[in-house]
């Protein structure tokens, strides 16, 4: 694997952020608590992560979320944004382990490995980090932000396990054929 920061990656920050942005509004709601939904988004920036290291991950989840509040609802929530930031560093950090781009992310281990990273990333995200922050910067009562928390942990731990799994599975097949080709004399 290609280690440093390049092209590459600066293209990859771009696409991931603007999927991510455009996708902020499709949802599923959770009607029995306010402001949450599943948001598929999610697989968009475990999948970049996943792919493109912790940097891109990052940048994905911050501005991501950030550009996303700014344009849909005119104001950034930053208690929120600060989690997908955590999330997306998280899940990067453990890119070479997972080997999604050489092809390795089709056996148990990898795919078992990037689960428990997002479950661990997500715990602290929304359990700690979103809930502490709403409750520092908003002043948001401690009891609604604990449980808004423990619903996102649960509604991205599945859609980035489902779908976040799916992408990077079928993604790591692709790249893992196409690094096989050999150019001809």
């Amino acid at each position: 694997m290609k280690k440093g920061f390049g092209i590459k990656e600066v293209v990859a920050m771009g696409i991931g952020t603007a999927l991510f942005v455009v996708l902020t509004n499709v949802q599923i709601p959770l009607v029995f608590v306010p402001n949450t939904a599943l948001q598929p988004r999610m697989a968009i920036l475990a999948f970049f992560s996943a792919v493109f290291g912790p940097i891109v991950g990052a940048v994905i989840g911050f501005l991501g979320h950030a550009l996303g509040d700014a344009i849909f609802y005119g104001s950034v929530w930053w208690s929120w944004v600060i989690p997908e930031l955590v999330i997306g560093l998280a899940i990067g950090f453990f890119a070479p382990k997972f080997a999604v781009k050489e092809g390795g992310f089709i056996s148990t281990k990898p795919i078992v490995l990037f689960n428990i990273v997002q479950v661990v990333a997500n715990a602290v995200a929304w359990i700690l980090v979103a809930p502490v922050f709403d409750i520092i910067i908003y002043s948001e009562p401690a009891n609604k932000v604990f449980v808004q928390g423990a619903f996102a942990f649960l509604g991205n731990i599945i859609i980035i396990g489902i779908l976040g799994t799916i992408l990077l599975t079928a993604y790591s097949r692709i790249s893992g054929k196409s690094s096989n080709l050999k150019a001809e004399d």
